[in-house]
């Protein structure tokens, strides 16, 4: 759980990992790479005694690449409640053969609609620099997917103490919308990775930020040196009401001022 009582967004990755690993194995699919996900926070998940449900069908196969598309809900006495929409890309160690495919298929659903997330690329404003730790490693001897994720979110709120001052009206805020591409493989080791992080956007209710998971050993523009990238929507947040507001005065200044 959160600050806000939610659950964590690292936390959703878990439960994303474990559907997709029983829909592979009840497919005999074995396993793969996953290369990135986008990921709509719709309404927060708070701790109940019902547990949450993921559905999961297949939104693309192309060649060994397969798109999943999951959605987390919660089967409430009111009705079902959306709390996140997902996409995952994985790469399987091998193209799936003609009956794999046709099973595949067979569990196609339309792929979710998704809208542009503004921000441009510019060099970072903050650099943090992040060990792998023993737990970030899975199974296979790499960095996990949702230890990435965790590793950028680390280095996001570290910049946004960076950003204010204690006292300061800053006002609280959550992850809308996320976006992470897994571009090679991080692998553990002894020396840390930089994260690089900057305000790519920022609007009345929202703002986006930019985060590259950088290998310091590589040089700069040179293949291997940007491992992942991160693009995340944060909005401002009332506790009292769990709706979105507009972002105080003292957050658009000093975001505004990361722009210029």
């Amino acid at each position: 759980m959160d600050l806000l009582g939610h659950v964590n967004n690292v936390t959703y990755l878990d439960y994303l990992a474990q559907a997709r690993t029983a829909f592979l194995a009840d497919l005999r699919a074995g396993d793969g790479r996953v290369t990135g996900h986008r990921i709509d926070f719709v309404a927060p998940l708070v701790f109940g005694r019902r547990p949450a449900l993921v559905d999961t069908s297949v939104s693309d196969v192309d060649g060994a690449v397969l798109t999943l598309t999951h959605v987390v809900r919660d089967d409430a006495p009111s009705g079902s409640v959306t709390h996140l929409r997902a996409e995952s890309t994985l790469e399987l160690h091998s193209a799936p053969d003609h009956d794999l495919r046709a099973r595949l298929e067979d569990l196609r659903d339309e792929p979710l609609a998704w809208r542009e997330v503004r921000g441009e690329r510019r060099p970072g404003r903050h650099r943090l620099a992040l060990p792998v730790r023993g737990s970030d490693v899975g199974a296979d001897g790499l960095v996990r997917d949702d230890a990435v994720v965790e590793l950028f979110q680390e280095s996001r709120i570290l910049y946004f103490m960076d950003l204010h001052e204690r006292g300061q009206d800053w006002g609280r805020v959550v992850v809308a919308r996320t976006d992470v591409g897994l571009l090679a493989p991080v692998r553990p080791r002894a020396a840390a990775y930089d994260v690089h992080a900057w305000v790519a956007h920022v609007g009345e209710k929202s703002f986006t930020v930019r985060s590259e998971l950088r290998d310091p050993l590589v040089a700069d523009g040179a293949a291997g040196a940007v491992l992942a990238t991160a693009l995340v929507v944060l909005v401002g947040f009332d506790l009292d009401t769990q709706r979105p507001v507009a972002l105080t005065a003292q957050q658009r200044e000093r975001l505004e001022a990361e722009l210029a």
